[in-house]
Protein backbone atom coordinates (compact mmCIF):
# COMPACT_ATOMS: atom_id res chain seq x y z
CA UNK A 1 0.00 0.00 0.00
CA UNK A 2 1.10 3.35 -0.85
CA UNK A 3 2.11 6.15 1.71
CA UNK A 4 -0.44 9.04 1.60
CA UNK A 5 0.83 11.03 4.10
CA UNK A 6 2.64 13.78 1.90
CA UNK A 7 -0.44 14.38 0.57
CA UNK A 8 -2.84 14.86 3.62
CA UNK A 9 -0.35 17.27 5.13
CA UNK A 10 -0.20 18.97 1.89
CA UNK A 11 -3.79 19.32 2.39
CA UNK A 12 -4.25 20.09 6.26
CA UNK A 13 -1.96 23.19 5.52
CA UNK A 14 -4.37 24.60 2.76
CA UNK A 15 -7.11 24.16 4.90
CA UNK A 16 -5.07 26.36 7.70
CA UNK A 17 -3.94 28.83 5.48
CA UNK A 18 -7.47 29.17 3.74
CA UNK A 19 -9.18 29.37 7.37
CA UNK A 20 -6.32 31.82 8.53
CA UNK A 21 -7.60 34.43 5.92
CA UNK A 22 -11.01 34.09 6.86
CA UNK A 23 -10.16 34.26 10.55
CA UNK A 24 -7.63 36.99 11.88
CA UNK A 25 -5.42 37.06 13.99
CA UNK A 26 -6.01 38.65 17.92
CA UNK A 27 -8.46 38.26 20.37
CA UNK A 28 -10.78 34.95 20.23
CA UNK A 29 -13.99 36.68 18.99
CA UNK A 30 -16.83 35.98 20.45
CA UNK A 31 -20.21 33.76 19.91
CA UNK A 32 -21.96 36.44 17.70
CA UNK A 33 -18.94 37.64 15.76
CA UNK A 34 -18.01 34.22 15.33
CA UNK A 35 -21.07 33.45 13.34
CA UNK A 36 -21.07 36.46 10.93
CA UNK A 37 -17.47 35.31 10.41
CA UNK A 38 -18.91 32.37 9.15
CA UNK A 39 -21.59 33.84 7.20
CA UNK A 40 -18.75 36.20 5.14
CA UNK A 41 -16.84 33.23 4.34
CA UNK A 42 -19.34 30.92 3.23
CA UNK A 43 -20.68 34.22 1.33
CA UNK A 44 -16.92 34.46 -0.05
CA UNK A 45 -16.83 31.08 -0.82
CA UNK A 46 -19.87 31.25 -3.11
CA UNK A 47 -18.84 34.01 -4.57
CA UNK A 48 -15.18 32.83 -5.55
CA UNK A 49 -16.90 29.15 -7.00
CA UNK A 50 -19.61 31.51 -8.73
CA UNK A 51 -16.67 33.78 -10.74
CA UNK A 52 -14.62 29.94 -10.93
CA UNK A 53 -17.66 28.86 -12.48
CA UNK A 54 -18.10 32.27 -14.67
CA UNK A 55 -14.56 32.02 -16.08
CA UNK A 56 -14.92 28.64 -16.74
CA UNK A 57 -17.50 29.27 -19.48
CA UNK A 58 -16.39 32.20 -20.94
CA UNK A 59 -12.96 30.41 -21.42
CA UNK A 60 -14.65 26.60 -22.80
CA UNK A 61 -13.34 26.77 -26.80
CA UNK A 62 -16.79 25.29 -28.42
CA UNK A 63 -16.71 21.93 -30.30
CA UNK A 64 -15.98 21.92 -33.83
CA UNK A 65 -18.66 19.54 -35.49
CA UNK A 66 -17.26 16.57 -37.44
CA UNK A 67 -17.79 16.81 -41.63
CA UNK A 68 -17.98 13.48 -41.10
CA UNK A 69 -20.93 11.74 -40.10
CA UNK A 70 -20.43 8.94 -37.16
CA UNK A 71 -21.83 5.56 -38.61
CA UNK A 72 -24.66 4.61 -35.83
CA UNK A 73 -24.05 0.15 -35.49
CA UNK A 74 -27.01 -2.04 -36.36
CA UNK A 75 -29.94 -2.07 -38.81
CA UNK A 76 -31.24 1.08 -40.60
CA UNK A 77 -34.48 2.03 -40.60
CA UNK A 78 -35.80 2.74 -44.56
CA UNK A 79 -36.27 7.14 -45.08
CA UNK A 80 -39.31 7.37 -46.32
CA UNK A 81 -38.66 9.06 -49.83
CA UNK A 82 -40.84 12.43 -49.60
CA UNK A 83 -43.34 12.87 -52.08
CA UNK A 84 -43.77 16.40 -53.97
CA UNK A 85 -47.31 18.18 -53.93
CA UNK A 86 -48.92 17.61 -56.70
CA UNK A 87 -48.57 20.42 -58.64
CA UNK A 88 -52.69 21.98 -58.88
CA UNK A 89 -53.17 23.81 -62.77
CA UNK A 90 -53.40 27.22 -63.11
CA UNK A 91 -56.52 27.63 -65.57
CA UNK A 92 -55.10 29.92 -68.24
CA UNK A 93 -57.55 32.19 -69.87
CA UNK A 94 -59.17 31.74 -72.90
CA UNK A 95 -57.32 33.75 -76.14
CA UNK A 96 -60.35 35.49 -78.07
CA UNK A 97 -59.00 36.00 -81.81
CA UNK A 98 -60.19 39.24 -83.13
CA UNK A 99 -62.56 38.79 -85.89
CA UNK A 100 -60.29 39.94 -89.25
CA UNK A 101 -62.26 43.07 -91.44
CA UNK A 102 -62.41 41.90 -94.90
CA UNK A 103 -60.60 44.74 -96.80
CA UNK A 104 -62.10 45.00 -100.09
CA UNK A 105 -60.25 44.97 -103.12
CA UNK A 106 -59.28 48.09 -105.05
CA UNK A 107 -61.45 48.87 -108.01
CA UNK A 108 -58.29 49.27 -110.33
CA UNK A 109 -55.29 46.98 -109.42
CA UNK A 110 -52.88 45.61 -111.82
CA UNK A 111 -49.54 42.79 -111.37
CA UNK A 112 -46.90 42.32 -113.45
CA UNK A 113 -46.77 38.49 -114.97
CA UNK A 114 -43.77 38.87 -117.20
CA UNK A 115 -42.06 40.47 -120.11
CA UNK A 116 -43.45 39.08 -123.29
CA UNK A 117 -40.62 40.61 -125.32
CA UNK A 118 -37.57 43.35 -124.19
CA UNK A 119 -36.50 42.02 -120.90
CA UNK A 120 -34.92 44.62 -119.05
CA UNK A 121 -30.88 45.54 -120.20
CA UNK A 122 -31.97 44.75 -124.01
CA UNK A 123 -29.80 46.11 -126.29
CA UNK A 124 -29.93 48.47 -128.90
CA UNK A 125 -27.54 50.52 -131.43
CA UNK A 126 -29.21 54.51 -131.40
CA UNK A 127 -32.32 55.20 -132.60
CA UNK A 128 -33.57 51.68 -133.22
CA UNK A 129 -37.58 51.14 -133.49
CA UNK A 130 -38.37 48.18 -131.19
CA UNK A 131 -42.19 47.14 -129.69
CA UNK A 132 -42.16 46.27 -125.97
CA UNK A 133 -44.82 43.92 -124.56
CA UNK A 134 -45.78 43.47 -120.86
CA UNK A 135 -47.81 40.93 -119.82
CA UNK A 136 -50.25 42.04 -116.67
CA UNK A 137 -53.41 40.91 -114.93
CA UNK A 138 -56.00 42.51 -113.23
CA UNK A 139 -56.41 41.65 -109.56
CA UNK A 140 -58.75 44.60 -109.07
CA UNK A 141 -62.54 44.06 -108.48
CA UNK A 142 -63.38 46.39 -111.77
CA UNK A 143 -63.44 45.21 -115.59
CA UNK A 144 -61.28 47.15 -117.41
CA UNK A 145 -62.67 48.07 -120.52
CA UNK A 146 -61.52 49.22 -124.16
CA UNK A 147 -60.86 52.65 -123.40
CA UNK A 148 -58.25 52.02 -120.43
CA UNK A 149 -55.74 53.36 -121.47
CA UNK A 150 -51.47 52.60 -121.46
CA UNK A 151 -49.86 56.07 -120.21
CA UNK A 152 -46.25 57.20 -119.81
CA UNK A 153 -45.64 57.86 -116.32
CA UNK A 154 -41.96 59.07 -116.10
CA UNK A 155 -38.53 58.29 -117.10
CA UNK A 156 -37.47 58.21 -120.67
CA UNK A 157 -40.48 58.19 -123.64
CA UNK A 158 -38.56 56.52 -126.00
CA UNK A 159 -40.88 58.15 -128.79
CA UNK A 160 -43.54 56.39 -127.27
CA UNK A 161 -46.81 57.54 -127.25
CA UNK A 162 -48.57 59.48 -124.02
CA UNK A 163 -51.29 57.11 -123.93
CA UNK A 164 -52.73 54.33 -126.07
CA UNK A 165 -55.85 52.70 -125.31
CA UNK A 166 -55.82 49.27 -124.43
CA UNK A 167 -58.86 48.57 -127.37
CA UNK A 168 -59.90 45.04 -125.37
CA UNK A 169 -61.98 44.18 -121.90
CA UNK A 170 -60.03 42.68 -119.48
CA UNK A 171 -62.44 40.85 -116.34
CA UNK A 172 -60.94 40.44 -112.70
CA UNK A 173 -58.54 37.86 -112.73
CA UNK A 174 -57.73 37.88 -116.38
CA UNK A 175 -54.26 38.55 -118.28
CA UNK A 176 -53.50 40.76 -120.64
CA UNK A 177 -50.28 41.57 -123.48
CA UNK A 178 -50.04 45.40 -123.82
CA UNK A 179 -47.47 46.36 -126.34
CA UNK A 180 -45.97 50.06 -127.20
CA UNK A 181 -43.93 50.41 -129.93
CA UNK A 182 -41.11 52.71 -128.96
CA UNK A 183 -37.04 53.38 -130.22
CA UNK A 184 -34.03 53.73 -128.61
CA UNK A 185 -32.14 56.94 -127.84
CA UNK A 186 -29.67 58.20 -129.98
CA UNK A 187 -27.29 58.73 -127.59
CA UNK A 188 -25.31 55.39 -125.62
CA UNK A 189 -26.19 54.12 -122.07
CA UNK A 190 -29.16 53.01 -120.30
CA UNK A 191 -32.49 54.01 -120.38
CA UNK A 192 -35.67 53.17 -118.11
CA UNK A 193 -39.68 54.14 -119.20
CA UNK A 194 -42.15 53.79 -116.77
CA UNK A 195 -45.23 53.00 -117.63
CA UNK A 196 -48.64 52.37 -115.61
CA UNK A 197 -52.67 52.15 -116.49
CA UNK A 198 -55.64 55.17 -116.49
CA UNK A 199 -58.94 53.81 -116.22
CA UNK A 200 -62.23 55.28 -118.51
CA UNK A 201 -63.26 57.94 -116.14
CA UNK A 202 -59.39 59.05 -115.37
CA UNK A 203 -58.15 57.37 -112.72
CA UNK A 204 -54.06 56.39 -113.13
CA UNK A 205 -53.08 53.31 -111.33
CA UNK A 206 -50.20 50.25 -111.43
CA UNK A 207 -49.25 47.83 -109.47
CA UNK A 208 -47.70 47.12 -105.70
CA UNK A 209 -49.59 47.32 -102.57
CA UNK A 210 -51.30 50.70 -103.19
CA UNK A 211 -51.76 49.95 -107.07
CA UNK A 212 -48.87 52.98 -107.26
CA UNK A 213 -46.05 51.75 -108.80
CA UNK A 214 -45.13 51.40 -112.94
CA UNK A 215 -44.02 48.89 -114.79
CA UNK A 216 -41.22 49.39 -117.06
CA UNK A 217 -38.90 48.80 -120.49
CA UNK A 218 -35.09 48.99 -119.38
CA UNK A 219 -32.53 49.23 -122.28
CA UNK A 220 -28.99 49.99 -123.24
CA UNK A 221 -28.15 51.70 -126.19
CA UNK A 222 -24.58 50.72 -127.35
CA UNK A 223 -22.27 52.98 -129.29
CA UNK A 224 -22.74 52.75 -132.97
CA UNK A 225 -21.98 49.50 -134.42
CA UNK A 226 -20.34 49.16 -137.85
CA UNK A 227 -22.61 48.25 -140.29
CA UNK A 228 -20.46 44.90 -141.94
CA UNK A 229 -23.77 44.35 -144.14
CA UNK A 230 -26.36 46.65 -145.58
CA UNK A 231 -29.06 44.24 -146.79
CA UNK A 232 -31.70 47.41 -147.46
CA UNK A 233 -28.83 48.84 -149.49
CA UNK A 234 -27.76 46.13 -151.36
CA UNK A 235 -31.45 44.49 -152.03
CA UNK A 236 -31.38 44.05 -155.50
CA UNK A 237 -28.13 42.62 -155.80
CA UNK A 238 -29.77 39.24 -154.71
CA UNK A 239 -32.34 37.14 -156.50
CA UNK A 240 -35.54 36.86 -155.24
CA UNK A 241 -38.00 34.26 -156.87
CA UNK A 242 -41.74 33.23 -155.70
CA UNK A 243 -43.49 30.18 -156.58
CA UNK A 244 -44.50 31.92 -159.83
CA UNK A 245 -40.33 32.30 -160.73
CA UNK A 246 -37.78 35.07 -160.62
CA UNK A 247 -38.93 38.59 -160.06
CA UNK A 248 -37.18 41.74 -161.48
CA UNK A 249 -35.76 43.46 -158.77
CA UNK A 250 -37.73 45.99 -158.14
CA UNK A 251 -40.98 45.11 -158.82
CA UNK A 252 -43.09 47.40 -160.45
CA UNK A 253 -45.32 47.76 -157.60
CA UNK A 254 -47.78 45.39 -155.21
CA UNK A 255 -48.64 42.18 -156.60
CA UNK A 256 -50.56 39.62 -153.95
CA UNK A 257 -50.61 37.59 -156.81
CA UNK A 258 -47.12 36.60 -158.34
CA UNK A 259 -45.35 38.04 -155.38
CA UNK A 260 -43.27 41.50 -155.50
CA UNK A 261 -40.20 43.04 -153.86
CA UNK A 262 -39.94 46.94 -153.43
CA UNK A 263 -38.47 48.96 -151.04
CA UNK A 264 -40.22 52.11 -148.84
CA UNK A 265 -37.85 54.51 -147.22
CA UNK A 266 -40.26 56.09 -145.21
CA UNK A 267 -42.42 52.85 -144.16
CA UNK A 268 -45.81 53.03 -141.72
CA UNK A 269 -45.93 50.18 -139.89
CA UNK A 270 -48.90 48.37 -138.23
CA UNK A 271 -50.18 50.81 -135.71
CA UNK A 272 -49.44 53.81 -137.37
CA UNK A 273 -45.89 54.03 -136.50
CA UNK A 274 -44.02 56.17 -138.85
CA UNK A 275 -40.68 55.43 -139.58
CA UNK A 276 -37.50 57.21 -141.29
CA UNK A 277 -35.41 54.17 -142.08
CA UNK A 278 -36.02 51.63 -145.42
CA UNK A 279 -37.94 48.99 -145.51
CA UNK A 280 -38.04 46.08 -148.09
CA UNK A 281 -41.75 44.95 -148.95
CA UNK A 282 -41.59 41.30 -149.56
CA UNK A 283 -45.41 40.19 -150.79
CA UNK A 284 -45.49 36.38 -150.81
CA UNK A 285 -46.86 34.63 -154.09
CA UNK A 286 -50.77 33.44 -153.89
CA UNK A 287 -52.01 30.05 -153.09
CA UNK A 288 -50.93 27.38 -150.59
CA UNK A 289 -47.29 27.23 -150.17
CA UNK A 290 -47.29 30.97 -151.63
CA UNK A 291 -43.89 32.55 -150.80
CA UNK A 292 -40.65 35.17 -151.55
CA UNK A 293 -37.10 34.49 -150.93
CA UNK A 294 -34.28 36.81 -151.95
CA UNK A 295 -30.45 35.05 -151.87
CA UNK A 296 -27.86 37.54 -151.17
CA UNK A 297 -24.34 37.30 -152.24
CA UNK A 298 -21.72 35.44 -150.34
CA UNK A 299 -20.63 37.67 -147.23
CA UNK A 300 -17.49 36.35 -145.31
CA UNK A 301 -18.79 36.29 -141.29
CA UNK A 302 -16.74 37.64 -138.47
CA UNK A 303 -16.55 36.46 -134.86
CA UNK A 304 -19.38 38.88 -132.96
CA UNK A 305 -21.36 39.76 -135.96
CA UNK A 306 -25.12 39.73 -135.63
CA UNK A 307 -27.66 39.90 -138.07
CA UNK A 308 -30.68 42.81 -136.83
CA UNK A 309 -33.85 43.72 -138.30
CA UNK A 310 -37.53 44.86 -137.49
CA UNK A 311 -39.93 42.66 -138.43
CA UNK A 312 -43.81 43.25 -139.31
CA UNK A 313 -46.84 43.93 -141.40
CA UNK A 314 -47.25 47.39 -142.92
CA UNK A 315 -50.36 49.76 -142.03
CA UNK A 316 -53.50 49.04 -142.86
CA UNK A 317 -52.84 45.48 -143.97
CA UNK A 318 -55.48 44.24 -141.63
CA UNK A 319 -55.68 40.21 -143.20
CA UNK A 320 -51.82 40.17 -142.86
CA UNK A 321 -50.67 36.87 -141.75
CA UNK A 322 -47.56 35.70 -142.49
CA UNK A 323 -44.11 33.85 -141.21
CA UNK A 324 -40.60 35.82 -141.65
CA UNK A 325 -37.63 33.30 -142.08
CA UNK A 326 -33.74 34.32 -141.70
CA UNK A 327 -32.10 31.06 -143.83
CA UNK A 328 -28.50 30.75 -145.23
CA UNK A 329 -26.21 28.51 -147.19
CA UNK A 330 -22.43 28.29 -145.60
CA UNK A 331 -19.63 27.61 -147.93
CA UNK A 332 -21.63 26.14 -150.75
CA UNK A 333 -24.15 23.65 -148.67
CA UNK A 334 -27.58 23.10 -148.20
CA UNK A 335 -29.86 25.86 -147.08
CA UNK A 336 -30.12 25.82 -143.38
CA UNK A 337 -32.46 28.09 -141.20
CA UNK A 338 -31.49 30.63 -138.37
CA UNK A 339 -34.89 31.41 -137.18
CA UNK A 340 -38.94 31.65 -137.59
CA UNK A 341 -41.13 34.33 -136.33
CA UNK A 342 -45.07 34.45 -137.49
CA UNK A 343 -46.88 38.11 -137.65
CA UNK A 344 -50.01 39.19 -137.99
CA UNK A 345 -51.77 42.39 -137.75
CA UNK A 346 -52.29 42.59 -134.22
CA UNK A 347 -50.36 46.01 -133.89
CA UNK A 348 -47.25 44.66 -132.97
CA UNK A 349 -44.09 44.42 -134.29
CA UNK A 350 -40.70 42.53 -133.60
CA UNK A 351 -37.27 43.54 -133.55
CA UNK A 352 -34.51 40.80 -134.29
CA UNK A 353 -31.06 40.36 -132.90
CA UNK A 354 -29.38 37.04 -134.40
CA UNK A 355 -26.19 35.61 -133.28
CA UNK A 356 -23.95 35.02 -135.99
CA UNK A 357 -21.05 33.08 -134.11
CA UNK A 358 -21.90 29.47 -134.88
CA UNK A 359 -20.90 31.27 -138.85
CA UNK A 360 -17.74 32.37 -138.13
CA UNK A 361 -15.24 32.74 -140.94
CA UNK A 362 -18.03 30.98 -143.07
CA UNK A 363 -18.26 32.34 -146.55
CA UNK A 364 -22.61 32.54 -146.54
CA UNK A 365 -25.48 34.01 -148.99
CA UNK A 366 -28.32 34.97 -146.19
CA UNK A 367 -31.39 34.17 -147.69
CA UNK A 368 -34.63 36.30 -146.63
CA UNK A 369 -38.03 34.69 -146.58
CA UNK A 370 -41.80 35.10 -146.18
CA UNK A 371 -44.51 32.46 -146.55
CA UNK A 372 -48.28 33.35 -146.63
CA UNK A 373 -49.97 31.40 -144.20
CA UNK A 374 -53.01 30.39 -146.83
CA UNK A 375 -53.82 33.45 -148.37
CA UNK A 376 -51.47 36.30 -149.36
CA UNK A 377 -54.10 39.00 -149.44
CA UNK A 378 -52.93 42.10 -147.77
CA UNK A 379 -49.63 39.95 -147.07
CA UNK A 380 -47.50 43.17 -147.03
CA UNK A 381 -44.52 42.18 -145.21
CA UNK A 382 -41.57 44.34 -144.26
CA UNK A 383 -37.86 44.05 -143.22
CA UNK A 384 -36.79 47.56 -141.36
CA UNK A 385 -33.34 47.49 -142.11
CA UNK A 386 -31.74 44.38 -142.20
CA UNK A 387 -28.10 44.41 -141.54
CA UNK A 388 -25.26 42.59 -140.60
CA UNK A 389 -23.31 44.61 -137.65
CA UNK A 390 -19.73 43.98 -136.10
Amino acid sequence: MKKRFPWLTLSILILVILVGGCFPLGPRPSTNQAATYAAQTVEARLTEMALQTLIAQLTVTPAIPSPFPTATPGPQEATATPVPPTAVPTAQPTLVQPTPTATPLPCNWAKFVKDITVPDGTRFRPGEAFTKTWRLQNIGSCTWTADYALVFASGNAMDGPASQKLGTTVRPGETVDISVNLKAPTKPGDYTGNWKLRSADGVVFGLGRDASQPFWVKIKVLEPSQVAFDLAANYCTAEWRTSAGVLTCPSSGIDTTNGSITINNAPKLEGGRQEDEPALITVPSAGDGGFISGKFPVFKVAKGDRFKAIIGCLDGASNCNVMFQLNYIADGGSEQNLGSWTQTYDGKWESLDVDLSSLDGKSVQFILKVLNNGNSQDDLAFWLAPRVVR
